[in-house]
């Protein structure tokens, strides 16, 4: 099957399951999602919400985490995974967007990947949801994971991964494209799956022998 067909197909199985889709994080200001985004880095949305429950009850803005020190930051986010890089990178971001930006998020993939601490996946998540503006395809370990497994790229490098959906998928479909990846992978593939009963188990092309009985 044609891979530009494939993905079609996909997207409109995706839309069949998850007619509404939406980022799993939770925030109340367009910085408290940028701050989610980064600590949700090698790390599950369930534990970050965990974490940043208390931490938004006291920190809402980038002029707030612009001015907390490392040490102040830590105690809120030492639960997570490579915590004293995050706050590090947090706390610089929200001085650049503080004094740069008077406190906004910025409106492109250049200046949101000039911030300390953030890639394309984390600018392509926080400039759609914030700003609407799609600029690429965000790839998390689900949205790698299940386009090797549908066969929708052949490399494990995320820049690639996002180069290979994104010339096969129209535009208008690659916000909630990502979305929709991650509930698939959540509800029906998580890594470990078996592909028994997965609804998307036809368009399967990496997948053992094993796996196949």
């Amino acid at each position: 099957m044609d891979t530009k067909i494939k993905a079609l197909r996909i997207t409109r199985e995706l839309k069949k399951l998850f007619p509404t889709t939406k980022t799993a994080l939770e925030y109340k200001t367009a910085f408290q999602l940028l701050v989610a985004v980064v600590l949700s880095a090698q790390t599950t949305d369930k534990k970050v919400n965990e974490v940043t429950s208390r931490l938004f009850a006291k920190f809402k803005t980038a002029q707030d985490f612009s001015k907390l020190s490392q040490s102040e930051l830590e105690p809120y986010i030492k639960s997570i995974g490579l915590y004293r890089g995050k706050a590090k990178n947090i706390i610089a971001g929200a001085k650049v967007i503080s004094e740069k930006y008077d406190g906004e998020i910025p409106r492109s993939m250049k200046e949101m990947t000039a911030l300390p601490g953030v890639g394309r996946k984390t600018a392509n998540v926080v400039l759609g949801m914030v700003h609407g503006v799609v600029e690429g395809i965000a790839v998390d370990t689900h949205v790698r994971r299940l386009a090797q497994l549908f066969g929708l790229s052949k490399s494990s490098n995320p820049d690639i991964i996002e180069r290979d959906l994104m010339s096969i998928l129209p535009k208008k479909e690659w916000r909630e494209f990502t979305f929709r990846m991650i509930d698939y992978g959540r509800k029906y593939c998580p890594a470990s799956c078996k592909h028994i009963n997965c609804p998307l188990r036809k368009y399967i092309t990496r997948y053992s022998t094993r796996e196949r009985e």
